[in-house]
């Protein structure tokens, strides 16, 4: 395998959202932390039909390591239909350094707590960066609050996306797709729920104002199934996926673990995992997009 992807325009996260924008679908970039999850996602886009995208936190890539990371890069290539391999929340500027040396499809750049001229800085120099290895970039504009696996509890208040600002943003650090904040949250809403958190006004005006930029979709667990497909509606191409379709998983792992012999309790789990993510495919729209 070759280090990086073999060419930016042929990128395989870039053809997956870019189609999906065009179709108004949304395509679901899954949370995957073990090999179960990683063979969940393909074995439901390979009976979906449906494109999908493997994403991994930096966690991963220092936990399992480089060649974990190859691993997981040749079996999404491999599958039938089209798979990518994304890495999230890349907020140091040693795990970006890092993931250049990898294979992945696609990166995002986490530079979101930081100030506003420093953001468009870090963004725009990995942007040229990842684009000459073949790499796509999903930045993040305002602050979408809360804590997820590897990542920081913030306290600072939600900021939300200017439509304004985020044009001005992808014009000056020609990113590939932006993560917007408005109103949702990493790690829960409490008892508001999301649908008393998210601004989709304030989505339909972002979507308007960057037409041609696939929006990602953050902070989804607890959401309702008819909310995901109003956001969809919104413009969001991108819909990050974790618990939504881990928990079915890890309940059944919990409960059978030392009942049951390691392979038959693997080989129910990832069944489980894959009928979940199978799911939430047909749910988004991208079933028998591949």
């Amino acid at each position: 395998m070759s280090t990086y992807p073999q060419s930016y325009h042929t990128n395989r996260t870039r053809s997956i959202l870019h189609a999906a924008k065009i179709g108004k679908y949304a395509v679901g970039a899954y949370n995957c932390y073990n090999t179960d999850g990683i063979m969940a996602v393909i074995r439901a886009a390979e009976r979906a039909h449906s494109p999908a995208i493997i994403q991994l936190f930096p966690w991963t890539m220092h936990f399992q390591g480089e060649h974990f990371i190859r691993f997981v890069v040749t079996a999404a290539h491999a599958a039938s239909v089209p798979i990518a391999v994304h890495l999230d929340h890349c907020i140091e500027p040693a795990d970006i350094d890092f993931a250049l040396t990898l294979p992945f499809d696609s990166i995002m750049i986490d530079g979101s707590s930081m100030d506003e001229a420093e953001n468009v800085a870090v963004c725009a120099s990995t942007v040229a960066r990842a684009h000459e290895r073949g790499m796509a970039v999903e930045v993040e504009l305002g602050r979408i609050e809360g804590g997820e696996d590897g990542l920081p509890n913030m306290d600072l208040g939600s900021v939300m996306t200017s439509p304004g600002d985020a044009r001005e943003f992808l014009e000056a650090t020609q990113a590939d797709f932006l993560a917007p904040s408005f109103g949702n949250v990493h790690g829960g809403y409490g008892v508001v729920g999301a649908e008393g958190c998210w601004d989709l006004e304030l989505l339909q005006q972002i979507e308007e104002a960057v037409p041609s930029t696939p929006l990602v979709l953050h902070g989804t667990h607890p959401v309702s199934d008819e909310l995901f497909l109003k956001a969809i509606e919104c413009g969001m191409s991108k819909v990050n996926v974790n618990r939504t379709v881990r928990d079915n998983y890890t309940a059944f792992v919990a409960e059978h673990a030392g009942k049951l012999e390691l392979t038959v309790l693997k080989a129910r789990a990832v069944e489980i995992y894959a009928e979940s993510v199978e799911r939430v495919m047909k749910l988004f729209g991208s079933a028998g997009k591949a």
